[in-house]
C-alpha cells in the first residue's frame, strides 16, 4: 500500500458521503439514493459503482471476495480486487464463508449468506421503470405515488407473446411492499435469495450515480400475477460434470472431446469447495 495514498483510495469525505447514502438507503428498503459518484480508475459500466460502495464501507481487517458471473478469476473480478488489496492491504479469499465483503457482478453466491457479511453487487441500470419512461424526474414520481402499472404491462405483453413471462435476468422485486426494485442482472434463480436475507444486501450504480438496499430479513418478492407465478430456471434432471450438485445455478456448455452438452456449477469457488470435500471424504474412507 502506497503510504501518500488514501486508505480504500477515496478520500475520507467521499467514503463519509457515500457511507451516508447507503445509511439512508438501509432506511428506506429499495428505494434508490442518488450520491455523487466520484471518478475511479476503472471504466464505468465495469462496476464503480459497486467498487466506490465497497471502498467505503470496507476496514484493516476484513476480508474481501470478488466475483464476476460466478467467477473469481474473470478479468473484472481480478482487476477490481487488485485495486482494493493495492489501497487497503486486505485479505482476499475465494471462499464465501471466510468473507466479510463480497462484491458481485450478476450472480449471488450459492451458499447462504450470514449476518456477519455485505454482499455488493454491481448494477448498470438501477431504475426498473427506465424501459418505458425515461425521464427522471417521472420515474420519481411513479414511485412516489407507486405506480407501477407500466411494469404490470410489460410482464402481462410477455405473457401474451410467449405464454409467459420473458425476463432471464434482472427480474423486478417488489421490497417490503412499497418500492419496486431492479436486483441488478442476477439471474431469476437469484431472486429468492434476497428474500429474508441473513446479510446486508447494498446496490450500487456509479454510472447513474444511485445506491439502494435490502436489509437483513426484508420481505423481497418477485413480481408475477396469480395464475402465471414467478418461475426461476429448471435444471432438472441435470447435475454439475465436475461435483455432482443438483441444486444450483448451472453453465451449460459443450464438451470438447464428445461435443456432448455438460452442465457446470456457475459459482466456481462453490464447485471446488464440494470437490474439495469429496476428496477428504474418500481419504477418510480410505484410511478406515
Amino acid at each position: 500500500m502506497n503510504p501518500n495514498q488514501h486508505f480504500a483510495f477515496l478520500d475520507e469525505g467521499s467514503k463519509k458521503e457515500i457511507r451516508r447514502a447507503s445509511l439512508k438507503a438501509v432506511a428506506i428498503p429499495g428505494y434508490q439514493v442518488p450520491f455523487a459518484s466520484r471518478e475511479m480508475p476503472i471504466a464505468r459500466g465495469w462496476g464503480t459503482g459497486g467498487l466506490q460502495l465497497t471502498l467505503s464501507l470496507i476496514g484493516k481487517e476484513d476480508v474481501l471476495k470478488v466475483i464476476d458471473q460466478g467467477s473469481d478469476e474473470s478479468v473484472n473480478a481480478v482487476s477490481i480486487k487488485k485495486l482494493v488489496q493495492s489501497t487497503t492491504d486486505v485479505e482476499l479469499t475465494e471462499q464465501t464463508e471466510a468473507a466479510t465483503i463480497i462484491q458481485s457482478r450478476h450472480r449471488i453466491p450459492e451458499i447462504p449468506l450470514t449476518k456477519e457479511q455485505i454482499l455488493v453487487l454491481q448494477v448498470p441500470m438501477p431504475e426498473p421503470l427506465r424501459h418505458y419512461e425515461k425521464k427522471e424526474q417521472e420515474t420519481k414520481k411513479l414511485h412516489a405515488e407507486n405506480e407501477y402499472s407500466g411494469v404490470w404491462l410489460m410482464l402481462f405483453e410477455q405473457i401474451m407473446k410467449f405464454g409467459k413471462t420473458a425476463t432471464q435476468a434482472d427480474h423486478p422485486v417488489f421490497v417490503n411492499d412499497r418500492y419496486v426494485m431492479a436486483p441488478s442482472p442476477i439471474p431469476r434463480f437469484d431472486n429468492p435469495k434476497l428474500h429474508d436475507s441473513e446479510a446486508l444486501i447494498l446496490l450500487g450504480a456509479g454510472r447513474e450515480k444511485k445506491i439502494y438496499a435490502v436489509p437483513p430479513h426484508t420481505d423481497v418478492a418477485s413480481l408475477a400475477f396469480e395464475d402465471y407465478p414467478f418461475t426461476v430456471e429448471d435444471f432438472s434432471g441435470e447435475c454439475c460434470h465436475l461435483c455432482g450438485a443438483t441444486d444450483v445455478f448451472l453453465d451449460e456448455l459443450i464438451d470438447e472431446e464428445s461435443g456432448q452438452t455438460i452442465f457446470q456449477c456457475n459459482d466456481t469457488s462453490y464447485c471446488i469447495a464440494r470437490l474439495n470435500q469429496q476428496e477428504r471424504k474418500e481419504v477418510e474412507l480410505a484410511d478406515v
